[in-house]
């Protein structure tokens, strides 16, 4: 089943009528899972993107979103094959991985609902993985996605291949640190780690935060 993604950049003076939108988005017929999100191009709420917005789904074929596009100055539309998935999303498991592999760029989401007495020690602890991660190899792009401004955090990456995203995940010091420490600390009130094969990327890819070197 198709999952896709949207990115979205929009003026500074048409907020609001993103906000609007968000606040009252409504089903359409075929969509199992929907999650509309604002953006930040970091890891805390001090890094938010209040212009860029994002939208995943899983439907029964790629679904659009005209009144968005119209909206926007920049869109990307991303589609993704699951090639497996861990956690619940709004206590859903929403992607269904497949059996199909990926020889290109894989798409990696991370998203969790914070413990709100373990917010503030998670944000210290992720603050030297924010500062590794834009220096790994293969990566192309990343950027933060939440459903609200505090606690409801995750992040979007998108790698040249699946073993540069393993060797981060697993190799690199300060995120195999926290990965750790995840157990002992217990951050998260629900998780959900996914990764998936890109199938297809279309639009403008300056708004998924894509790295100059990652553009040549």
């Amino acid at each position: 089943m198709p999952v896709t993604l949207h990115v979205w950049r929009v003026p500074r003076h048409r907020i609001g009528a993103a906000w609007l939108r968000i606040a009252f988005a409504k089903p359409q017929p075929g969509i199992r899972f929907a999650k509309f999100l604002g953006t930040s191009n970091g890891f805390t709420p001090k890094n938010a993107d209040l212009t860029r917005y994002a939208a995943i789904t899983v439907s029964d074929t790629p679904v659009g979103y005209p009144t968005w596009d119209r909206l926007a100055v920049q869109r990307a539309t991303v589609i993704l094959e699951p090639l497996s998935s861990r956690g619940t999303w709004s206590g859903k498991a929403p992607f269904t991985p497949q059996r199909g592999e990926s020889d290109g760029i894989v798409l990696a989401i991370t998203r969790a609902r914070l413990r709100p007495t373990r917010a503030i020690a998670f944000y210290r602890a992720i603050a030297p993985v924010a500062r590794e991660v834009v220096k790994a190899p293969g990566l192309l792009a990343t950027f933060g996605i939440g459903e609200a401004p505090v606690g409801w955090q995750g992040t979007i990456s998108l790698w040249r291949d699946a073993a540069d995203l393993t060797r981060f995940a697993y190799r690199q010091p300060e995120h195999r640190a926290v990965i750790a420490r995840t157990p002992t600390d217990r951050w998260y009130a629900e998780e959900l780690f996914a990764r998936f094969a890109v199938r297809d990327l279309t639009g403008d890819r300056p708004v998924l935060g894509w790295l100059e070197e990652g553009q040549t």
